[in-house]
């Protein structure tokens, strides 16, 4: 069997041909990952837009899909970081106001301290005893009580 040169001519165009046709048509864009669309905003903007436009593409579009994946991981991740700040938030105004208590309570207890009396350390002072009352002397003016009276 020979081959023409013919034959070897019009399979090489051929050949040529479909490589031509092949390296003409555009290449299939892969579908964006969560993370790329986490990480490029606009992006992430112009797939959400795109799939607002068209509702029937939106489900079933694999980069609709990715993108609303993204969107919610976002949010969960913006819930946790102001959750996050309102923690550090309240443990720091928790503080100030143990410090705010803890002050006013040295200072009240300094007050105390200078008005408390201490019974042991007091200074000692001589005692002087009272002179006892003279018992009442007998008046006759005044007529005997039921009481005084003898028998």
């Amino acid at each position: 069997m020979r081959t023409s040169i013919k034959s070897i001519i019009a399979c090489g165009c051929l050949g040529a041909g479909i490589l031509a046709a092949a390296a003409c048509s555009p290449r299939r864009i892969p579908p964006m990952s969560v993370t790329d669309l986490m990480e490029d905003r606009v992006t992430l903007d112009g797939v959400l837009m795109k799939c607002n436009r068209d509702p029937y593409k939106a489900r079933t579009d694999s980069d609709c899909l990715s993108a609303r994946i993204a969107i919610e991981r976002l949010a969960s991740q913006s819930e946790r970081a102001e959750e996050a700040k309102r923690a550090e938030e309240f443990e720091h105004s928790r503080e100030k106001l143990r410090s705010t208590q803890e002050r006013q309570r040295q200072e009240q207890e300094a007050k105390e301290a200078k008005t408390k009396v201490d019974a042991y350390h007091l200074p000692l002072v001589p005692v002087e005893s009272t002179p006892t009352p003279a018992p009442p002397q007998p008046n006759d003016t005044n007529p005997p009580i039921a009481r005084e009276s003898n028998p």
